[in-house]
């Protein structure tokens, strides 16, 4: 989760946009640096580490300038290095990027047939450089961004500062949040409203797809297609604490829309997107190949993707994982193996059952990992080795992000694990890396499905029971599903394997009860569809979540479909936990619960 900050001043801006950085430390970051244009042209600081080494750059070295832009790094393609840090420039233009261009490789090659070569390893200087070319050849800076963002695939909030323009940003949003901020004679771009609050409160959000154009006292926007559209500009009470709703009902809302940029900064960590291979940073205190079994303990939605988890780890790398809820587990006092792994997952770092599994296992001579998004927690100073989750603070009781985030974790665990272990051979390996890293762009895509799934939270909002339906790996998302609602609704929904209808749920369907399943195409997905057809025969209101291609084979007798994104199986379960996540938050908002703070539910639960 870069951080991203622009500034269209009338005094000198470079103390400025390092004083908006010290704001966005909280999102994490290796490196850091500023671009500043002045009657000397375009310069940059950059500096590996803390805004501390960027400042003492800055005081050795200053930047003249009214109109600048900065950045915190967290390393994605190329290592943490001031070569690597943002901005990249070239000659005639400067960008800072957060997210993931995916096709990085393809806009490399394309642009190094006309002499155009990177100076780094990231993905980013390929924009600035097509960017370059476009203005070479005769662009505008407009004509030169709008020419240059159809090319682009997978995420990007993206802001550039062109040569001989000391009076414009252009910015652009795909997956990755960006606020625009308007002053009195300056304009202002960031991540995030906190940013901008020593300058201004009265921001405006760029939606999905957007991309602007700021000059003084001015900013026009465009939408996806190139469209002239107009933004609400809200005031914002980013000033008074870090936790901002920004445009956004509820931080439920907030932090479902962050996931395109929070999974790929947990996925920055876990693969070396440039080599497109797991690489863990973490030393080991265990040998995966040696491991006799894994045991995954966790509470809650942390459960959930531990049993997602277990599929992913007994398929593809052939290991057995035993899993239970903490709660159960450190009462049951089972019996662990020899050079066994006790995996622990935990958002805070702090669930007291949680807490207490851990601890029996370690008694019982377990090596310990533990999977958490908060690494001073009790949890993780107890383990043997930490997993961060990196998705941020997570201000809303209903996990979102963070599920999804200790998901793309777990996934990379997997491969690597059974890279270790000699079941996936290297093309097996990348083609589920590369699913990986295609997710954060699919999950923007699925985002624009809210209309749609906003319209059908409407009548679920009548119901009151709901059965979630899923099978195989969709089995945990049924169960998570049924858990928002309950969670945030309080409707009372179940999640059932799908191939348990017959014995005993299927009693409960009739006219009245909506049935949503969960069955992205794959090689479970007739079995599935078999299952939602008896809930049809018996007047079921089937809400079906799934991919054109199963919508194909799906037929009639739908009360309502959710159309996803195609993706690989593989992460198909993280993709599809923004339809479940969705639902469960607009039919709690149509029912006028509390969403963000649900009744009798605590972020941490830390007593049992």
């Amino acid at each position: 989760m870069c951080g991203i900050v622009g500034i269209i001043g009338v005094e000198p801006v470079a103390e400025r946009l390092v004083e908006a950085l010290r704001r966005l430390e909280y999102r994490g970051y290796d490196s850091a640096g500023i671009a500043t244009l002045s009657q000397a042209g375009l310069d940059r600081r950059r500096a590996e580490g803390k805004l501390s080494n960027l400042a003492k750059r800055l005081d050795e070295s200053p930047l003249g300038g009214v109109i600048g832009i900065g950045h915190t790094r967290w390393a994605t393609h190329g290592g943490a290095t001031e070569g690597n840090a943002h901005p990249h420039t070239t000659p005639k233009v400067a960008v800072v990027h957060n997210g993931i261009i995916e096709n990085f490789h393809d806009l490399l090659a394309d642009l190094a047939r006309d002499g155009y070569k990177p100076a780094s390893q990231t993905d980013t200087e390929s924009v600035a450089l097509w960017v370059t070319r476009e203005i070479d050849r005769g662009a505008t800076p407009q004509e030169a961004v709008a020419n240059t963002l159809p090319r682009l695939k997978g995420t990007f909030g993206l802001v550039f500062l062109f040569t001989g323009h000391d009076d414009l940003l252009i910015a652009a949003r795909q997956g990755s949040p960006l606020a625009i901020g308007h002053g009195e004679k300056e304009m202002y771009l960031g991540s995030d409203a906190f940013a901008l609050a020593p300058f201004t409160n009265r921001i405006t959000y760029l939606e999905e797809g957007d991309w602007a154009v700021l000059t003084p006292g001015k900013v026009v926007i465009r939408d996806f297609d190139g469209n002239p559209v107009e933004r609400q500009t809200q005031i914002s009470s980013a000033s008074a604490a870090l936790a901002d709703k920004g445009n956004h009902r509820h931080f439920m809302a907030k932090e479902i829309y962050e996931q395109p940029e929070t999974i790929s900064h947990t996925l920055a960590h876990y693969v070396d997107l440039a080599a497109e291979q797991v690489s863990l940073r973490e030393k080991l205190p265990f040998d995966f190949a040696k491991l006799s079994r894994l045991t995954i303990t966790a509470c809650g939605t942390a459960y959930y993707a531990g049993l997602v988890a277990k599929y992913w780890f007994e398929r593809y790398a052939r290991l057995a994982v035993d899993i239970d809820v903490a709660s159960e587990f450190r009462y049951r006092e089972p019996p662990l193996p020899e050079n066994g792994l006790m995996l622990v997952i935990s958002q805070s770092g702090e669930t007291a059952d949680t807490l207490a599994a851990l601890r029996y296992a370690a008694k019982e001579g377990q090596h310990i990992a533990a999977l958490v998004n908060v690494q001073e927690s009790t949890i993780a100073r107890e383990a043997d080795v930490v997993f961060p989750t990196l998705c941020g603070p997570e201000i809303g009781v209903a996990s979102t992000k963070a599920f999804t985030a200790q998901l793309t974790a777990l996934a990379s665990l997997a491969i690597a694990a059974g890279q270790a272990r000699g079941v996936l051979e290297p093309s097996e390996a990348h083609a589920l890396v590369r699913a990986l890293i295609e997710l954060p762009s699919a999950v923007s895509e699925a985002l624009r499905s809210e209309g749609a799934i906003e319209e059908i939270s409407r009548g679920l909002s009548r119901a009151s029971d709901v059965l979630y339906l899923g099978r195989g790996q969709m089995f945990p998302l049924a169960l998570e599903g049924a858990l928002k609602l309950k969670e945030i609704s309080y409707i009372h929904a179940e999640g059932y394997a799908a191939g348990e209808l017959k014995h005993g749920p299927i009693a409960l369907v009739n006219e009245d009860m909506p049935v949503v399943v969960v069955a992205p195409s794959d090689e479970l997905i007739e079995k599935t569809l078999s299952n939602m057809h008896e809930v049809a025969a018996r007047g079921g209101k089937i809400i079906l979540i799934t991919d054109d291609e199963g919508a194909v084979q799906a037929g009639d007798g739908i009360t309502d479909i959710l159309l996803m994104p195609k993706a690989h199986p593989f992460v198909a379960p993280i993709l599809s936990a923004i339809p479940v996540q969705l639902l469960a938050y607009h039919t709690a908002v149509f029912m006028g619960t509390d969403v963000d703070q649900p009744r009798n539910l605590a972020k941490s639960v830390t007593v049992e």
